[in-house]
């Protein structure tokens, strides 16, 4: 019990340091000011609400024989082991050869939501496992906030690079094109039902826009997924600019909120 009532103290404590406003009710609350009634003669003309700004699309990368082999050999794997093993083997990057260890991915799998950060950090790269550093830490705690624990099922958790870049550099578009048919393999193979971006990387990457993470943010979008159609995926921030921007946390709350509202409904409609 006294356990529980520390866990409950410190969720709320991070919630009250993000921030937080609002409560995680079964619908929002309306804080609309009341308007006065208008007599149907004097309504004004209706005015279609301006269609929101298309996202600008990033053209499609032309195929490279490294791209077209690791087309190939996620395309091959059948299972999650055999995708683990498949990267492991790819000798078409670099990366490979500075990085200490592969990181594959952590959680799990059945949980039917599915995280994607960005790369591995120095940590992640020692231990062998994604998001184990500082950010990984300030993320276990924002999701176990609405729920999610990772040591309880909560969730998968992978990242677009397996393979730690040297210096924790931003990873390069090639790098990228690379390795993103072993993500998409990885997304078919896990069969979530809602993956989270997180990160400009991972979303831009995965929606293949090139808007940045301040406008993909705080809304739904649809990945295209070979077997699987189109998967609802969130775009919020990366933890690790959470930790050098706090003020953005009130956004990374709002973000949560949504999550979890959408999981809820999922699960009363399933």
């Amino acid at each position: 019990m006294e356990h529980d009532r520390a866990a409950l103290l410190a969720a709320l404590a991070l919630q009250l340091d993000w921030g937080a406003e609002e409560a995680l009710e079964d619908a929002p609350p309306d804080r609309s000011p009341p308007r006065a009634a208008t007599p149907p003669s004097a309504a004004p003309a209706e005015r279609a609400a301006p269609p929101p700004r298309p996202i600008a699309a990033v053209p499609v990368a032309p195929a490279t024989p490294a791209t077209t082999r690791a087309t190939e050999a996620a395309a091959a794997a059948g299972s999650l082991e055999a995708l683990r093993a498949a990267i492991a083997a790819f000798d078409g990057s670099a990366l490979r050869e500075t990085a200490t260890n592969l990181v594959f991915a952590d959680g799990a799998p059945d949980s039917r939501l599915m995280l994607i950060g960005e790369a591995p950090g120095a940590e992640e790269d020692r231990l062998g496992r994604p998001f184990v550093g500082p950010s990984g830490q300030l993320l276990d705690r924002m999701l176990a906030s609405i729920g999610l624990k990772r040591d309880e099922g909560g969730f998968y958790i992978t990242n677009i690079l397996p393979w730690r870049p040297p210096g924790n550099r931003t990873p390069t578009d090639a790098e990228i094109n690379l390795f993103l048919p072993f993500v998409l393999r990885h997304i078919a193979l896990a069969r979530p039902r809602h993956v989270v971006m997180l990160g400009g990387v991972s979303a831009k990457t995965l929606l293949r826009a090139k808007d940045g993470i301040t406008r993909l943010r705080g809304k739904w979008h649809r990945i295209a997924v070979e077997g699987l159609g189109e998967v609802p995926a969130l775009a919020t921030l990366h933890p690790a600019y959470l930790l050098r921007t706090p003020a953005a946390k009130r956004d990374a709350w709002a973000d949560l909120i949504m999550l979890r509202r959408t999981l809820d409904a999922a699960s009363q409609e399933s």
